[in-house]
């Protein structure tokens, strides 16, 4: 049995989870200043704990329209192949332990909508949560342009 910690969000209404070695830390949704010519899902730049950090709208790399900001809404901040990013999150509400086998793969129909980051789907307490590799959210190329955003 091998229990992880997994930090649980909201995109659009529905629970997704992310493990809690992912994330550097959460925080509050601060001013983020546009860039630009940068891709849509890419909201834009803020400074996070002293550092300039790319800020993309996970919701809209998903494929999920965008929606407004709340006073709930958050930033995971995170490393993406030895990149600092936020993730903006309509919510970030708990922290919970899961059992590594109860980590069911994710149907094919789902993957083909949400990429490789998809890890797979955990049932938990009465719902479903849908486990994401942030790790794997942007692909080479995507990074490539986030760097690009920072070296700017």
């Amino acid at each position: 049995m091998s229990i992880e910690k997994y930090i649980v969000f909201q995109l659009k209404g529905q629970a997704y989870a992310a493990s809690i070695q992912q994330i550097i830390s959460i925080e509050l949704l601060q001013e983020v200043v546009a860039l630009p010519q940068a891709s849509d899902f890419i909201d834009g730049i803020t400074t996070l704990r002293g550092e300039v950090v790319p800020i993309i709208d996970l919701k809209t790399r998903m494929g999920l329209s965008r929606s407004q900001k709340t006073d709930q809404t958050r930033i995971l901040l995170s490393h993406v192949n030895n990149v600092q990013v936020g993730f903006v999150v309509d919510e970030a509400n708990d922290v919970i332990d899961i059992d590594a086998s109860t980590i069911e793969e994710a149907p094919t129909t789902i993957k083909g909508v949400n990429g490789d980051f998809l890890k797979g789907v955990a049932k938990f307490t009465d719902r479903l949560l849908l486990i994401l590799d942030l790790e794997h959210v942007l692909n080479y190329e995507e990074v490539s342009k986030v760097k690009q955003v920072i070296e700017k």
